[in-house]
């Protein structure tokens, strides 16, 4: 007899249950440090269409931001500010992204934050009919 152990549901996961959105959901040994790009290798997904997110801070405002990129790609500070409408976006320092999220860094997610925030979307998730991005890891 094999015993399977359950699922965790995240917050990610019950919120797209609960609005019957269909998703898929992949599990992985994550190492300490491990980049996008070797989750991705691992997953054997494209990296194109794995997404990481990243929360930032306005300068003058203090509002934080979501930004989602492909996990191939630096964020690009100036641009990011111009999305959204600032002078300038600073990364939160990670120390406060539990605070700020919800989600401990390397499992942060942009869907069931503690708050919502607005959100951006990297373009190129247009070029793909699913993307992949992190369920959450709240610690």
């Amino acid at each position: 007899m094999i015993a399977l152990s359950k699922q965790i549901k995240t917050n990610v996961m019950r919120i797209l249950d609960k609005a019957n959105i269909v998703y898929n959901h992949y599990e992985y040994n994550q190492k300490p440090q491990m980049t996008g790009s070797e989750i991705a290798d691992m997953l054997g997904q494209n990296p194109d269409r794995v997404f990481k997110t990243l929360v930032t801070s306005g300068a003058k405002t203090k509002d934080y931001y979501v930004f989602m990129i492909p996990v191939n790609k630096e964020l690009n500070l100036k641009k990011a500010a111009q999305a959204v409408g600032e002078k300038s976006v600073q990364m939160i320092p990670q120390k406060d992204l539990l605070r700020v999220s919800g989600y401990i860094h390397g499992g942060c997610s942009p869907v069931g934050m503690k708050k919502q925030y607005t959100t951006t979307l990297h373009i190129t998730a247009k070029d793909f009919e699913t993307i992949i991005f992190s369920a959450g890891t709240a610690k």
